[in-house]
Formats: structure tokens, sequence, C-alpha cells
């Protein structure tokens, strides 16, 4: 499948164009920037000098530098240098080496990490195949080809995040024109933009991501193949996919990226069954989506705590819907429930893995959804006691205010909460009463076969 998707987008483009880059950088100096050190990680720079005063080179880069730049606020900030990883290792006592497909290396300082990568060339440098190793669709294996400043340079994926701030001069180097795109409010990928996607095709949805958090466009040519190539993401791991699932939606513009994903058709290879609604016109789960990604956004802005599970529910309500229609309405609800859950899990676990922790507190939003409604009796009280009311409380109101009739349901729980136990003890008695099943007497047993 893979083959037929590369196949068929290079029949949509002329074959690849060389890109050029300057051979030396272009130097902007501390008197041309608004970098300062003040706003940069002491850790950060502790990593730098240590690295320098050994005889390194060392640079701050990519989002650190890009954010900066623009005003920001950056929490992470990761160094660049010719140092290998074992080098770099016999440097901190905090550090270690992680990843195979990269090698990089963590410098812990208490909470903090420092990620230190080595500058990498580019992977037709080598013929090892325990350096660098592609697949037969163009994705990068492996690749731990190291090189020089402008080599990795080259190898970074956007122009923006490639961008190199030094402590000597404390000056910026540019290789790849990304000041100016910083400038344009461009994303633009490095190189040629088709080969670069298959190398990873994570690089689509971190296009998406960016464009989204820093407000920017894509440009042309680094947009126009998304489309085409998104079916290379199923070629990713879904832990992999997890992951960058959390950095799309927890990045504080969760809104934003959703409507980008669904621009470039990006939301499909992670949450297909939730893009074949949305794609449906299904005006309910627009609404409840875009509630529940601005909802996000502004908890993270407040810096209030924000679960994955409760995304992970909204994004998979569509779905559960249509599964909860296919059951057998015989069955009791919470069984209904039961099964139509396992079954939208089981598909979407194809596709991005959700750890338990995830996957538990998700059910339970969406179990409670069915035990909110019965709060006769002590239920009501008990419901509040649970672990994740406020969370399936949360979820009803946004329900509601998307559209959805719950009968006032929302309106009576808020109430309720605030009210004193004799306001309580009211509500409870207004409810109106259901009809208790009738219990079935059991016959007697046979005398003559017990004797």
């Amino acid at each position: 499948m893979f083959t037929r998707v590369i196949r068929s987008i290079n029949s949509l483009f002329k074959s690849s164009s060389q890109y050029e880059y300057p051979q030396e950088a272009k130097i902007i100096p501390r008197d041309q920037h608004s970098i300062s050190r003040k706003r940069i990680s002491r850790s950060a720079i502790k990593v730098m000098k240590v690295l320098n005063e050994a005889g390194f080179e060392a640079y701050l880069v990519g989002g650190g530098v890009r954010d900066t730049l623009l005003g920001g606020s950056p929490k992470d900030f990761d160094v660049a240098t010719n140092a290998t990883p074992e080098q770099v290792r016999k440097l901190f006592r905090s550090a270690r080496i992680i990843g195979r497909r990269f090698r990089i290396v963590h410098v812990r300082f208490g909470r903090e990490i420092i990620e230190v990568t080595t500058f990498r060339a580019n992977h037709d440098s080598s013929s090892n195949s325990t350096e660098s190793r592609q697949s037969k669709e163009g994705m990068l294996l492996r690749d731990n080809v190291f090189g020089d400043l402008r080599s990795d340079a080259l190898r970074r994926d956007f122009t923006v995040n490639a961008l190199y701030y030094s402590l000597d001069g404390f000056s910026i180097h540019d290789y790849t024109n990304g000041v100016s795109d910083l400038d344009n409010k461009l994303i633009r990928m490095i190189g040629d933009p088709k080969t670069r996607y298959q190398e990873d095709p994570v690089r689509l949805l971190r296009a998406a991501r960016f464009a989204a958090k820093l407000g920017f466009d894509i440009e042309p040519n680094s947009a126009a193949p998304i489309k085409q190539m998104a079916p290379l993401l199923e070629n990713i791991s879904s832990a992999r996919l997890f992951d960058e699932c959390l950095k799309l939606f927890l990045g504080g513009k969760a809104q934003a990226t959703l409507d980008k994903l669904r621009e470039y058709e990006l939301l499909a290879p992670l949450f297909p069954a939730t893009a074949a609604r949305l794609d449906r016109d299904e005006g309910f789960d627009q609404a409840l989506l875009k509630l529940v990604m601005q909802n996000t956004d502004r908890r993270l802005a407040n810096e209030q705590r924000v679960t994955p599970a409760f995304i992970l529910a909204a994004l998979l309500w569509g779905p559960l819907q249509d599964a909860l229609a296919q059951q057998d309405p015989k069955n009791p609800p919470a069984m209904r429930m039961h099964k139509a859950a396992q079954k939208v899990i089981d598909a979407q676990l194809k596709h991005t893995a959700i750890p338990k922790r995830f996957l538990i507190t998700m059910r339970e939003i969406w179990d409670l959804q069915g035990r909110l409604p019965l709060r006769a009796g002590k239920r009501a009280v008990r419901l509040m006691e649970h672990q994740r009311f406020r969370a399936a409380y949360d979820f009803l109101l946004l329900r509601e205010n998307a559209g959805e009739d719950c009968q006032g349901l929302g309106k009576w729980w808020t109430e309720f909460q605030d009210a004193d136990e004799a306001r309580q003890e009211e509500m409870l008695a207004a409810l109106p009463k259901g009809k208790r099943p009738r219990r079935k007497r059991r016959k007697p047993a046979n005398k003559e076969a017990s004797s």
C-alpha cells in the first residue's frame, strides 16, 4: 500500500528539485536579535559551558531558540554538539543515553532534563546499517550518522527549528533562512518535502502542530504533499502515534490543531472512526469536540490539570454512539455500554496505543454518563463520591452545551452539588418515581422430590 502511495505522489510532482543552502551560516549578532540569557534555562547554559570548556562545540537549538525569538517562554531547551553521546555522558554524572533510532543524551538537573544531540549528517553518507538504515518506503529506521554544524542544520525538519544560538558572542547561526521564515510566519520543510516526509511521516503531524501552535501557514511546497502522504502514518508504531497525540492536544492549541488535522486529512490515520463521523457532518460531534478542545486550552492556560483520558473520551464519544446503536436493546444498559466501549477501544488501539491508566479513566467517564440520570435514594450522594464524578459531570455539561438534549440533567447536578442537605432531599423527593420491576416468585420445592 505504501509503495502505491509513494508512486502516486511522485506522479503528481516533478522530479526532486535541488535545494541549495549556503556553505556558511548567516551570523546574526547579539544586537540584531532578541534572545537574552536571562530567558534561557540555567541548566541548558551550564551544559553548553561544560561542553565548550571540554573543547566541544555546543549550541542551543530548536524550539528553545524559535520560541524565545517569538517572545515566548519555552519550557524545553535542547543542545546540539559535536561531542558523541559517549563523550557527553562522561562529562555529566546525571546523563544517560536513550534511543536506538536516534541516540540522544538526557542530562538531568533535578526535574529538568536537557536533551543533548550530536550533530548529524546525511544518512546517505554512511553504508553502515548500524548507523543508518531505511525501510523500503523511505522511512529512516536508524539515523546515527554524525556530521558538523551545517549538516546538522540540514537534517532538521523545518527552517524555524534549525536556528542555533551560541554562547560565543551570543549570536545566532542560520543556514536555512529560518529567521526570515519566522518573520514571514511560515513553516517550511528543509530539503525536498516528499523525501523528508517519507523519511519520517510523523513530520506530517509536526507541520500541522507547529502551524497551529505558532499561528503560521505551511509554506505551499511543504503543504502540497501532506494529504497524499497521510496514509504513510499507518506505518508508524501505535505507541509513537499516541505520544504525538499528547503533543497535538496538550500543547495549548488543541482547537487550532484539530482544525489543521482536519484541513490536511491527518485526523483519519489517528482516529479513523472520529474522522468518519466528522466527515458525515455530524453537527453535535463537531460542537462537542470544539468545546472540549477550547476547554483544554483554557485549563492549560490557567495551569490547571488536564487528563488525556478526558480528550480521548470526547474524541471517541461519537464512535461510541454508533457502537451503542448496534447493541441488542434486550441487554441491560450496563452490558450494552460495556460491549460498545470495548468494540470502540479495540478498533482504536490498532491506530494509537492508549495506556491502561487512561483507558480506565475514559471508560469510567463514559460509564458515569449512563449513571448520572439514576439519582433516586442515596445514589446521587454516592455518585458525587466517585473518583471520576467531577470529570463525568464536566463531560455532561459539555454534551449539553454542544446541543445534546439531556433533559436538564446538567442543571440539576449543578444545583444539587451546591445545595444544603435539606434542599438536596427536596430535589430527590421531586424526582419522578420509576416503576420497580416485579420480582418473580420462586416456585416451592417439590416435597416428594426432596423426601
